[in-house]
């Protein structure tokens, strides 16, 4: 008979028991609504022990990937340490190894976990300055290839924690980070898929990370990448992302600008409304989307209108802090 390990209990499942059903019978505190594996309420994480692939069903592949299941129809044959999705984290010290401008607004900058962090490129970590004040940036690293963490911090108005960074943090300091966390990376399979980046601003570090990621794990389907800005003083990693384009013939990066006239090599207006001019049809597409959450909310739906299945759409909104 397989055991359910959740927080600091442990309880045995009985024959025909789901997880949801063990854990509701001795009054541990879980969501639910459906009982069907309809609704996803129930979701769970598998930090130990590995879940049926029956319930992983409906489950996007990132989600998969990472362990996550529906405990209303998850049906154990072993053990499983359960938790819920956003369960606590434990903080991890880094060490601030290099910062650099990456345009007038966007910072790059480089971190030494003291502890190894297993995460996929794409996902975001928590930044703390101190124990009240700590904000979400995506990894644009690549953990087989990047000894550091990289994220790419634009200054946001007012912004407490960019505004630190930006102007008072210095290599050498150590910051506190929890994570990661997010849905939104490569999962192999269907290297043949072609695959759409599109964001604006500093949503271009997740995508910097998919797509050197998916690279490097030899996906051979094409591979779009529409980054865009209102002005070109926005773009950043022009040099870099175009010598991508040289070394890997599936692989095209077309920058965009919205608010002036461009130049040679860069598509004029809003970066989706270009993506979806060049890509008309997103039928059998996967599709990863950030940056402004108005981009991302207007690209997701038309994507979906525009025949990509919703389980093929990722998305990243980078939602300011009030």
């Amino acid at each position: 008979m397989p055991n359910i390990k959740y927080g600091q209990e442990t309880y045995p499942l009985g024959e025909g028991r789901s997880v949801l059903d063990c854990l509701l019978e001795h009054g541990a505190p879980v969501p639910f609504s459906c009982q069907s594996g309809v609704c996803q309420t129930c979701m769970m994480r598998a930090v130990a022990g590995t879940p049926p692939a029956d319930s992983q069903q409906c489950l996007k592949d990132t989600l998969k990937a990472q362990n996550y299941f529906l405990a209303c129809i998850c049906h154990p044959t072993a053990d499983i340490e359960a938790a819920l999705p956003h369960a606590a984290q434990s903080p991890i010290l880094a060490t601030v190894m290099a910062l650099e401008p990456l345009n007038g607004e966007i910072m790059h900058v480089a971190l030494e976990c003291h502890a190894p962090l297993d995460y996929r490129p794409g996902q975001f970590i928590n930044l703390f300055r101190d124990a009240t004040l700590g904000r979400s940036y995506s990894l644009a690293s690549v953990p087989r290839h990047d000894a550091y963490l990289h994220l790419h911090v634009r200054r946001l108005p007012q912004g407490k924690l960019s505004g630190w960074i930006h102007e008072e943090l210095r290599p050498g300091q150590t910051v506190e980070i929890r994570g990661p966390s997010g849905d939104c990376f490569y999962v192999p399979g269907q290297p043949e898929q072609e695959i759409v980046l599109i964001g604006t601003g500093s949503g271009l570090a997740p995508l910097y990370g998919i797509l050197r990621d998916a690279l490097s794990q030899g996906h051979s389907g094409p591979i779009r990448l529409f980054h865009g800005s209102r002005s070109r003083a926005g773009l950043y990693l022009t040099g870099e992302l175009r010598g991508l384009a040289q070394k890997h013939s599936n692989f095209d990066y077309l920058p965009c600008v919205s608010g002036e006239e461009p130049r040679v090599g860069v598509a004029a207006g809003r970066v989706h409304e270009v993506a979806f001019r060049e890509v008309p049809d997103f039928k059998n597409r996967r599709v990863f989307l950030c940056g402004h959450p108005e981009m991302v909310s207007a690209a997701k739906k038309r994507a979906f209108l525009n025949g990509a299945a919703m389980q093929d759409i990722y998305a990243d909104p980078f939602n300011a802090s009030p």
